[in-house]
């Protein structure tokens, strides 16, 4: 991820905040569409879920200049996922649905440029959460092997 995918993602997000509402239906409806085991996994409302991302979304986005801030966020984030049930396998599903929904919003916006730099930017937050459900996956294993 450079200075400039950084920048084509901050302009492009601007451009979904007003529609912010629209792109969290079509990211849940493509979402469950492209993997239909994965609505099991949300159990409350989910209009409260679709606030959550885009909040979500929001802060990753506006810290991108800053990764040293919004990481260890995003780091959390991947270790509480474990507990919801996500596991490594969803995160492609995640990434497609999110790609497409931008496609959609974005329209002609949506440029093979403006695509590319979403996904790296996709691409650092997984893995950092990937990363962080696996330590914390281990950390858990560590502590039931000690406790029997």
């Amino acid at each position: 991820m450079n200075q400039r995918q950084i920048q084509l993602v901050q302009e492009s997000f601007e451009k979904v905040k007003p529609i912010a509402d629209i792109a969290a239906n079509l990211f849940y409806d493509r979402l469950f569409e492209l993997d239909p085991s994965l609505r099991r996994l949300f159990k409350a409302d989910m209009s409260e879920q679709k606030h959550h991302l885009m909040t979500t979304l929001t802060f990753a986005v506006s810290g991108l200049n800053k990764p040293e801030r919004i990481l260890p966020a995003v780091r959390q984030l991947g270790a509480r996922h474990i507990g919801y049930g996500v596991q490594e396998q969803h995160y492609q599903a995640v990434g497609a649905a999110l790609l497409w929904t931008l496609g959609q919003g974005l329209g002609a916006h949506f440029t093979a440029e403006v695509e590319e730099a979403w996904t790296a930017v996709y691409i650092v937050l997984a893995t950092n959460m990937q990363e962080a459900a696996r330590n914390s996956s281990r950390q858990t294993e560590t502590h039931s092997l000690a406790k029997a």
